[in-house]
């Protein structure tokens, strides 16, 4: 193979990491966020009635998408480099806080996220709230659907702007989001209930390590650096940060066996 033939199949290998490493990520963050905004809609769905809930979440989706329309085309302004190192460096801040819980968790040092429970509770607190609005709107239930949709969906935008335009991937990014939206909202609504089984705390681990690797290669690439194998550097991050995970929830699970054995040994 000549040296022309080699660079273009290392071009076509580069590429198809880079659209699946901003595809997945997107999908499987978007995937978790979906299915918390899922369970508040289904809460006031039920509750409150789902005129509502459908007309706060049609609202909070035409808000999102007004800020993308408005402020999406303000990243193109910027030097590819200033953006590499500020969306690398909230990538980073992002993955580890969803890394850093998704271990705890796993390590059994705090206790793991249950949609069911979140159910039961959202819907208690809107029985509570007092009923009222106009032609059917109840305003509690609209709210606390738009509330819910909004706030979710801004870090799936965070999500599809930052993996897209970094990794100059914007529609697979959103493509992936977008199949998320879709497979949550069709489970939904065949089945109208909080989509409990879905392993919310399996999903922020991975996806805590893949933001925490690609933050760091584009914070890295922002600074100049070069990375060995180029875009698939990314691999060799995500392994380490893999590995170092792992050996984190191995850490949680003899710290606590141990501060078992201890109290076990002080009460006898």
């Amino acid at each position: 193979m000549n040296l022309a033939a080699r660079r273009a199949v290392q071009k076509v290998e580069s590429r198809a990491v880079q659209l699946w490493t901003a595809t997945l990520p997107a999908f499987l963050a978007s995937l978790v966020e979906f299915v918390e905004a899922l369970t508040v809609v289904l809460a006031v769905g039920i509750t409150r009635g789902w005129r509502s809930a459908i007309l706060g979440s049609v609202a909070a989706v035409a808000l999102l998408g007004l800020l993308v329309l408005l402020f999406g085309p303000l990243l193109t302004r910027f030097p590819i480099a200033w953006l590499q190192i500020a969306v690398g460096w909230l990538l980073i801040l992002f993955g580890m806080r969803w890394l850093r819980k998704a271990i705890l968790r796993a390590g059994g040092a705090i206790g793991l996220h249950d949609e069911t429970s979140a159910f039961d509770q959202q819907r208690r607190e809107l029985e509570k709230a007092n009923a009222g609005g106009l032609r059917g709107l109840d305003p509690v239930g609209f709210l606390a659907s738009f509330k819910a949709v909004t706030l979710e969906g801004l870090e799936v935008v965070f999500i599809v702007i930052a993996v897209g335009a970094t990794a100059n991937a914007l529609v697979p990014a959103s493509v992936g989001a977008a199949a998320a939206g879709v497979l949550v909202i069709g489970a939904g609504a065949i089945l109208q209930r909080p989509l409990s089984r879905v392993p919310e705390n399996s999903l922020k681990f991975v996806v805590g390590v893949l933001f925490s690797a690609f933050g760091t290669f584009w914070f890295g690439e922002g600074l100049g650096m070069k990375w060995v194998g180029e875009d698939l550097a990314i691999l060799g991050l995500i392994a380490g940060y893999l590995l170092i995970s792992l050996a984190g929830i191995a850490l949680c699970r003899w710290a606590r066996r141990s501060n078992g054995r201890i109290n076990s040994t002080a009460t006898t």
